[in-house]
């Protein structure tokens, strides 16, 4: 994916993984991705991609359970 770095980045991942949602790519109960793992994929900062991350929680696609990751809802 090519983000457009002259704009904020964050908004641009999340689009990019709710339309992997969307798709049926990461199915309902499973383990949603590591933040470092997207963070190397996307060549972005971790902290990017937890806004990101964040915003699709926050949406209730996600649920982080603490020490154990994120999971599509």
């Amino acid at each position: 994916m090519d983000l457009d770095r002259s704009v904020r980045v964050w908004p641009q991942v999340a689009d990019e993984l709710r339309r992997r949602l969307d798709a049926g790519r990461y199915k309902p109960g499973e383990r949603f991705p590591a933040v470092n793992d997207l963070a190397a994929e996307f060549d972005v900062a971790p902290s990017t991609i937890q806004k990101a991350v964040s915003t699709l929680r926050a949406e209730g696609r996600l649920r982080t359970v603490l020490g154990q990751g994120s999971f599509v809802v």
